[in-house]
């Protein structure tokens, strides 16, 4: 995500820039002393020699160990001893006795419903029906499913051909629709009468017990809710037992890796008895969703069971959970999962009979997991960032570690299934959307990850595999795919302008002339032929035009017509692509995109700015709205004036504000819940909006409650892919817990308040010009081709402000230091370089705030500001 404003220095021409040198520099601002003279060059190294040691290792969540094991067991079911053996300490033994054979109703007996689905082909795409009478056919692979999900009362009857006696019943259901709230009722020849209620139940096989003994010819069970599942709110009865079933109960572990990790699971058995018990794992990122089905695995596209299975042999073997079946068709594992909680039960799915049967033995001597994440460990770190702010330099590294989770080899087998998977891309390094999901690489997820890992571990083949691959799917009209998914067709508005913003920041940041110069004309073909045919007689792009329609963008939002986000994007994409242009010799490109950047720019303020509420229109048509997304890219990309800005980012403090961070629109008229949403997708735009607008306080306190949030909640550490009502899951269980697209406190951290950041390709150009707020210290490094690049500032501390930089030979550029809009002079090496009287030198100005010494080059050097 490109989102550099025009409030940073304009960089200079990419090309020009890798000629021009620069050397260390150092520079500081300390009060005056009392004869009203400059305090010493060598009191600026004191203050900074005085703060803390360097710590910045003690936050560091990954680690470079290939294989991770669980910190403990968290609960136990069943027959179980020993459970601490899965953790190194012994054996742990699962027994569970044969289940007797299950009570069935009459000959003759039938069953209604309140309503059932139509017959489909299933997730599996095998015809199915869901008939209430599959309910009492004592086949447990069938079930009745009702017509409408998130629909009550529900309601099912059976009607025995005579009457049957009843101590109660036994309802089991659907792993993916639990019935949670129900009563069961009986006729008494007159009047039905309630024999139970039952609230809050979470059991796939539900024993339901009756004050006494009922005769009777006929039962009714209504539900009032039903598990959430991400196959929809149904509800779903494979079978009504009629008695109380007490199967043995089933014998599982579950265990903690303490966060989210993202691997192939590993299980050391001891053995298992000759009747072929089955194991059956579920995983999940939170203990919420822990139940016996995974919060989310892939398999679940194509209706999947929701857990993996295997069946132990009788002798001790290492089993690695990999994709595929164990016999034919049965006893199927998913293989790489995202997660942090595993339950492990000896259990089977009756379609694996007799490969896989749920009892028996089984003895487990270890658990582990071999990670696929990128190398995590203090010495993988090309970058780094502390402060003061300890919860700052947490969110850091949690974000880091977010990101090493989703940067992995693109693999057929564990990849998006929904034919995601693409031999250009196979057995290369990406940046994948999400550890558990999706796990294909999409260049909106891109936009923020890339930048994450340029200044944490500095892979950048992740992020240019990803770029180039898209580029060289490129539509014949211009538009670029998102991702790989759907053989690279899935219709997004907005992501070939991501493609555009991310492959600017590819080459500012890793110096890579020679991708801007092969995929320039997949930029101009993207810039002159498919955007154009989508912008209106106004200038701004209009998502309808050309068959656009159908078209999502990164939240699916049924967004139509002149929409600010789209256009605002536009505008930053066409003033990144300038650059390009200018550095590859096409002046004229170059001259264009600036002029239709400025003319997309006019055209937002004169037709989307909202003078009543001082924020600009999330759309020009349809119910008034505003989003954080359009309103802190329109900042971002120069569109607003310093009035706008502030009004705008005004109006969200006031209008979006949750706990858990700001909410994406300031109503609900777009989605139902648009004023509690939170992505921190969009949430890094405005916080960058903020810092670089001089609200950097404001800045770091939407981060708290955005990071803070995350940070504190289950699963912990990891960024969530989005927020919602009251800080839940916004999609449930669906939801990735570990979204590279979350990551922007990372750049929001060094490039604006630490304040470094590239102007020119490789950091051959760079600047610094820090947002610190209330943080009283920073320092960190940023890792850039030429070697590291070092900023450590202080403020607060026996100096106003006092700001070291140490660039790489071969490197130049601009340091500007906060003045406070007071009348200061400037010293570099105990010489005047700005007193605002005197002829200044390294071309210092002095505006919004900040002296900045242009053109900064050579040696280690001492500049110090004095009040006057």
């Amino acid at each position: 995500m490109r989102l550099v404003s025009k409030l940073r220095p304009r960089p200079l021409n990419l090309l020009a820039c890798l000629a021009l040198g620069v050397t260390s520099t150092v520079v500081a601002l300390s009060p005056a002393r009392a004869d009203g003279q400059a305090s010493p060059s060598a009191d600026a190294a004191k203050i900074l020699a005085g703060l803390p040691s360097a710590d910045w290792r003690r936050y560091v969540q990954g680690t470079s160990h290939r294989e991770i094991s669980p910190v403990r067991v968290i609960s136990t079911t069943g027959d179980v001893t020993n459970p601490g053996g899965v953790l190194g300490a012994g054996t742990t033994t699962l027994r569970r006795e044969a289940p007797k054979p299950k009570p069935a109703w009459p000959s003759g007996t039938t069953a209604t419903a309140s309503s059932y689905h139509d017959p489909n082909g299933g997730n599996d795409g095998t015809p199915t029906s869901y008939e209430p009478g599959h309910a009492v056919d004592g086949d447990t692979r069938t079930f009745w499913n009702d017509a409408t999900a998130d629909t009550y009362p529900a309601w099912l009857q059976i009607t025995s051909p005579t009457p049957v006696k009843l101590p109660g019943i036994t309802v089991l259901s659907n792993a993916d629709g639990v019935p949670m709230d129900f009563t069961v009722a009986t006729w008494n020849g007159s009047d039905w009468v309630t024999q139970a209620t039952v609230t809050g139940n979470t059991d796939v096989q539900r024993a339901v017990t009756f004050p006494q003994e009922v005769e009777t010819g006929r039962v009714r069970i209504t539900v009032t809710k039903d598990q959430p599942s991400s196959k929809g709110d149904y509800t779903r009865i494979n079978e009504v037992y009629p008695g109380v079933v007490a199967d043995p109960p089933q014998a599982s572990v579950t265990l903690d890796f303490g966060k989210v990790v993202v691997g192939y699971p590993k299980i050391g058995f001891g053995g298992a008895s000759d009747d072929h018990p089955g194991v059956r794992l579920a995983f999940s990122e939170t203990r919420q969703y822990l139940t016996d089905r995974s919060d989310f695995t892939r398999s679940d596209f194509s209706g999947g069971p929701g857990t993996d299975q295997y069946a132990p042999p009788g002798k001790p073997t290492t089993w690695t959970d990999t994709k595929g079946c164990q016999s034919g068709t049965k006893v199927c594992a998913d293989g790489l999962h995202g997660f942090r909680y595993l339950k492990i039960s000896l259990d089977a799915l009756a379609g694996d009979a007799p490969a896989a049967q749920p009892y028996g033995t089984v003895k487990i001597k270890n658990v582990a997991l071999e990670s696929t994440a990128l190398d995590g460990g203090p010495g993988a770190y090309k970058g780094w960032f502390e402060s003061s702010d300890r919860s700052l330099n947490q969110y850091w590294y949690n974000a880091s570690y977010t990101n090493e989770l989703v940067t992995d080899t693109f693999r057929p087998t564990d990849v998006e299934p929904r034919n995601a998977d693409s031999p250009s891309l196979d057995g290369k390094l990406v940046l994948h959307d999400g550890a558990k999901r999706d796990r294909d690489p999409y260049v909106g997820d891109v936009a923020v990850s890339g930048r994450t890992d340029y200044l944490t571990h500095a892979v950048p083949q992740a992020a240019r595999n990803v770029l180039a691959d898209l580029a060289d799917h490129q539509r014949a009209d211009g538009w670029i795919p998102p991702a790989s998914i759907n053989g690279y067709t899935l219709p997004l508005f907005d992501y070939p302008l991501w493609w555009v913003t991310s492959s600017s920041d590819y080459v500012l940041y890793t110096g890579d002339t020679g991708y801007a110069r092969t995929y320039y004309p997949n930029l101009v073909k993207t810039l002159d032929a498919w955007y154009p045919s989508v912008t209106d007689s106004r200038g701004l792009l209009s998502k309808g035009l050309n068959g656009t329609n159908g078209y999502g963008d990164y939240a699916f939002l049924p967004r139509t017509g002149e929409v600010t986000y789209y256009n605002a994007l536009y505008v930053q994409a066409l003033k990144d692509a300038a650059g390009l242009a200018r550095a590859l010799g096409h002046a004229a490109d170059a001259d264009r995109w600036e002029q239709r950047a400025g003319t997309v720019a006019s055209a937002i303020n004169t037709y989307l700015w909202d003078a009543r509420t001082g924020a600009y229109l999330d759309s020009g048509t349809g119910a008034v709205r505003h989003g954080q997304d359009g309103n802190g890219l329109a900042i971002l990309a120069g569109v607003a004036s310093s009035d706008r800005a502030a009004a705008a980012l005004d109006h969200l403090a006031k209008t979006t504000a949750q706990p858990y961070g700001n909410a994406f629109m300031d109503n609900d008229t777009l989605v139902s819940d648009g004023s509690e949403r939170v992505y921190a997708f969009t949430s890094y735009p405005e916080i960058q909006a903020r810092f670089l607008t001089g609200q950097a306080d404001s800045a770091i306190e939407e981060i708290k409650r955005l990071y803070g949030w995350m940070t504190n909640h289950d699963p912990g550490i990891t960024d969530w892919e989005g927020i919602g009502s009251g800080g839940s899951l916004y999609e449930g269980a669906y939801t990735s817990m570990a979204h590279g697209w979350s990551t922007g406190v990372v750049p929001a951290l060094s490039n604006d308040l630490l304040g470094a950041a590239p102007t020119g390709p490789g950091f051959a150009t760079w600047t610094v010009r820090p947002h610190p707020g209330s943080v009283t210290w920073a320092r960190g490094q940023l890792p850039t081709p030429h070697g590291a690049f070092r900023v450590t500032w202080a403020q607060g501390r026996g100096a106003a402000f006092t700001l070291r930089v140490d660039a790489p030979p071969g490197t130049s550029g601009d340091v500007a230091v906060p003045t406070g809009g007071k009348r200061v002079t400037v010293r570099v090496d105990g010489k005047v370089a700005w007193d605002g009287d005197a002829p200044s030198t390294h071309q210092a100005t002095d505006a919004g705030g900040y002296v900045t010494l242009h053109g900064v080059a050579g040696g280690s050097h001492t500049v110090q500001v004095i009040a006057r």
